[in-house]
């Protein structure tokens, strides 16, 4: 049977992101009727990877990128670790809407490292018929090294947002993946927090034979469990999930070093516990602006790089 024009236009070199079968996303499969899920600027693609090359210097050997994703050249700004490719990712197509997919997958090859951010904030707009959803896939071989510190995201009014990280980790490598959450647009008119309908979150670990080693979900949901209850986020409006995966040696060094606390004065909690299967730590901070917050998962960053490179993170640029 012949296709029909809509199907002719899809790319299928692209992989397939689709979580229409996740339970909390079955109210929010309504088709656009804009532009059809996934379609041609709406099914963003990245692939990068690093690697070492002869004279031992670790680039930016392989790119694979679609609309509306693009990888800017890497660069090699870091004053402590001025070897070390710094690359950011950014976005051609504005904030996520509704029927947006997207898939990142980084590999770094043996004993290379990176550091891996993104240009600004990612907004998520407000979504009406269809949900915005996020693969990633991060691969580290023996002895590599990974920062990945992404700007915050902002959900809008009725985000619907489900995303997916998978992290494949050799037990000699180290990888530091951050994300932090803001509540909303809190100084948007009248104030919008916690006016998203869904926020979907997996990460999971595992070793390179397939060995499974820990998985976390959030599902929040504003409108079936009150976010502002007290185990959840309380008072607090923005916050950041860090996971660290590492040697075992490396992660009771980390633990050690690191406070955990509540600080009523600056509106403030850190936390951080073992994961499971000797895989590393798992390190959260709650706070009421994105700056603070951020300052804090980098001052833990550099406790990590201390003890994996032997060198801190620099201070952040000023206009970041």
């Amino acid at each position: 049977m012949p296709l029909n024009p809509v199907e002719k236009l899809k790319d299928t070199t692209i992989p397939e992101v689709d979580f229409s079968t996740a339970r909390e996303m079955q109210p929010y499969l309504k088709e656009p009727p804009q532009m059809y899920v996934g379609a041609p600027g709406k099914h963003g693609y990245l692939r990068l990877g690093f690697e070492l090359d002869a004279r031992g210097k670790s680039i930016l050997r392989d790119l694979d990128r679609r609309v509306p994703l693009i990888a800017q050249q890497e660069l090699y700004f870091d004053e402590e670790m001025p070897e070390m490719p710094c690359l950011y990712i950014l976005s051609s197509g504005g904030p996520n809407v509704d029927g947006d997919r997207y898939q990142q997958d980084i590999t770094v090859r043996k004993n290379a490292f990176a550091w891996v951010s993104t240009g600004a904030a990612t907004k998520l707009a407000e979504m009406r018929f269809n949900y915005s959803g996020m693969i990633q896939n991060i691969v580290l071989e023996e002895g590599a090294y990974l920062e990945f510190m992404p700007e915050p995201v902002i959900p809008c009014r009725h985000t619907r947002f489900i995303s997916d990280t998978r992290l494949n980790v050799h037990p000699t490598a180290t990888v530091f993946y951050s994300e932090i959450y803001m509540g909303g647009r809190k100084y948007y008119k009248d104030g919008e927090l916690f006016e998203f309908d869904i926020l979907s979150v997996c990460s999971h670990g595992e070793r390179p034979d397939g060995e499974q080693l820990f998985r976390e979900k959030f599902v929040i949901d504003p409108n079936v469990v009150p976010v502002r209850q007290l185990g959840v986020m309380g008072n607090y409006d923005v916050f950041a999930n860090v996971i660290v995966m590492t040697p075992k040696e490396n992660a009771e060094k980390i633990y050690e070093a690191t406070e955990a606390y509540i600080d009523r004065e600056k509106k403030l909690a850190v936390g951080i516990t073992h994961l499971p299967n000797d895989s590393g730590l798992l390190f959260k901070v709650l706070g009421m602006e994105p700056g603070p917050v951020k300052k804090i998962v980098r001052e833990f960053c550099s406790k990590v790089r201390m003890t994996v490179k032997g060198k801190p993170v620099p201070p952040e640029f000023p206009w970041r």
